[in-house]
């Protein structure tokens, strides 16, 4: 199988011959079929085996002949140019026309069609304002947040995730302005108990893609300074082998308060976690003044439940925590409470501070056990098409969302109009280069918080931010779908700053 690079270039190279995007993925997995995966070996197997792969003989030469020339000027020396040259002749992403097949693709396959550009150069950045609506907008905001929340997730799954905020956001604003009325009772097509997740902010129903595979070679690992320093600790990951769920991390006058929670189903496990826990943190056996935990079990549908805690020198603690797992009623869990005291008393704000930490870690590790980090889907509840219906429920289309993306983002005093200065061709080639200017704004403003949040505290921040940013318009009926300003600077500007963990 190609790697990422090369199946996006072949599908550019295709693609920009005039042959869709479904004709494009036909013809690569033709090739495969071939033992042609990759531009190399495109480019030394004979045209006659290319054309049999590719039944236009014309394109088969053209792209033939491409792939010979992609190697050639791969091992010249580049010429300097611009920053702003260069970047304008990235490669062009185009708009996918049909519906993907999603299950007659590779995961490969379809991540690498639904690849979007990216710009982290700070000074184009900052130079950049764009014009667009509100919507496109919280639709970067989530794609974006998600690879910080919830990195186990694959761009397809961002893409309908981030839709599905879309939507679900659009609906409760129309219905608050009065331009659509709320819907009865019961009207949602999506059945009761299904299981959600929250995206800035808002619950969202997802559906499971069972057997689903990706991995993300650029996904980076905590870096050793997150690792060694508890105020910078990220939330364990919630893949599957991530036994232990954290909390954000939380700090008052010194002292830094952290919480984990993991599943236990008898007694005898405590030990085990424990070791396990110390491994994956070693600062809480270290450097940690406290570390106290209780643990409740029970066994089948026994009634009989088995209490056990520990304070560590952190006075009522244990007691405390078995207190907040009684009153929720959870068994079969273990809830760990680590702190660094500063050297002040925080009288009763302490006990609110452990509240917190433990109601956040106690909600991942239900986002853990529910999920165990299996990539989802967005569902649509109101899509009535069933070809647009997975295993008969609708969802939200990564295909359509990347599609929305990339043509909403319009240069401030572009025409918008093809017959101007710029060509409509041009304007769309803007119109990416603002998209990946913005990606990269966002991902630099949640990169700079990750260390230091919790992934649902940044998720709870990032409405916040794009609150600060999003374009001005009319409030009421007359502003809906209106346009504004946004200037990218704004974005970097919320960026954290050193030793900056409360704003």
């Amino acid at each position: 199988m190609a790697g990422h690079g090369d199946l996006q270039e072949m599908l550019r190279m295709l693609t920009a011959r005039k042959a869709s995007m479904m004709a494009a993925m036909g013809y690569i997995k033709a090739l495969q079929a071939k033992n042609l995966k990759s531009i190399d070996q495109i480019a030394e197997a004979p045209l006659s085996t290319v054309e049999a792969a590719i039944s236009d003989a014309k394109l088969a030469k053209s792209f033939h002949t491409a792939c010979k020339s992609h190697g050639k000027k791969s091992n010249k020396r580049p010429a300097e140019e611009p920053a702003a040259t260069a970047e304008r002749k990235k490669p062009r992403l185009e708009m996918h026309k049909r519906d993907l097949d999603y299950n007659s693709m590779a995961p490969e396959e379809l991540e690498a069609s639904l690849a979007l550009p990216l710009c982290e150069d700070e000074y184009l950045i900052r130079e950049t304002t764009l014009v667009t609506n509100r919507a496109p907008l919280v639709l970067a905001f989530a794609v974006e947040l998600l690879r910080f929340t919830m990195p186990e997730q694959p761009p397809s799954s961002r893409l309908s995730l981030a839709q599905a905020v879309v939507s679900a956001n659009s609906r409760s604003k129309a219905v608050s302005i009065g331009i659509e009325k709320a819907p009865a009772s019961g009207e949602t097509q999506i059945p009761t108990g299904q299981p959600k997740v929250s995206v800035l902010g808002r619950e969202i129903p997802v559906l499971k893609r069972g057997g689903y595979t990706w991995s993300d070679e650029n996904q980076q690992s905590p870096t050793s300074a997150e690792a060694a320093n508890p105020s910078s600790s990220t939330p364990a990951s919630t893949t599957s082998n991530s036994v232990w769920a954290t909390s954000k991390t939380l700090t008052s006058k010194g002292s830094v308060f952290v919480a984990h929670a993991a599943s236990i189903t008898a007694p005898s496990m405590r030990s085990g976690l424990m070791k396990v826990l110390f491994n994956q943190y070693p600062e809480l056996e270290k450097t940690a003044d406290h570390v106290a935990w209780a643990t409740r079990t029970s066994f089948g549908g026994s009634s009989l439940v088995q209490e056990a805690s520990f304070d560590d020198g952190e006075a009522g603690c244990g007691k405390f925590m078995l207190e907040l797992l009684r009153a929720s009623n959870i068994t079969n869990t273990i809830v760990v409470l680590a702190r660094w005291y500063g050297g002040v008393m925080l009288g009763p704000d302490r006990w609110r501070l452990m509240r917190e930490c433990l109601n956040d870690a106690l909600s991942a590790q239900q986002r853990t056990s529910t999920f165990s980090g299996e990539a989802l889907w967005g569902l649509d509840a109101e899509d009535k098409k069933p070809s647009m219906s997975t295993i008969g429920m609708a969802i939200h289309r990564p295909e359509g969302a990347r599609n929305y993306l990339l043509k909403s983002f319009a240069s401030a005093g572009a025409s918008e109009g093809g017959g101007g200065k710029k060509t409509t061709a041009a304007l769309n080639d803007e119109r990416q280069e603002n998209l990946g200017r913005l990606l990269g704004a966002l991902r630099l403003l949640f990169a700079s918080w990750a260390p230091v949040l919790g992934r649902a505290e940044l998720d709870r921040r990032a409405w916040s931010w794009y609150v600060a940013v999003r374009p001005d318009i009319e409030a009421g009926p007359s502003g809906w779908g209106e346009k504004g300003t946004l200037k990218l600077s704004k974005i970097l500007d919320l960026r954290r700053k050193e030793g900056d963990v409360t704003k």
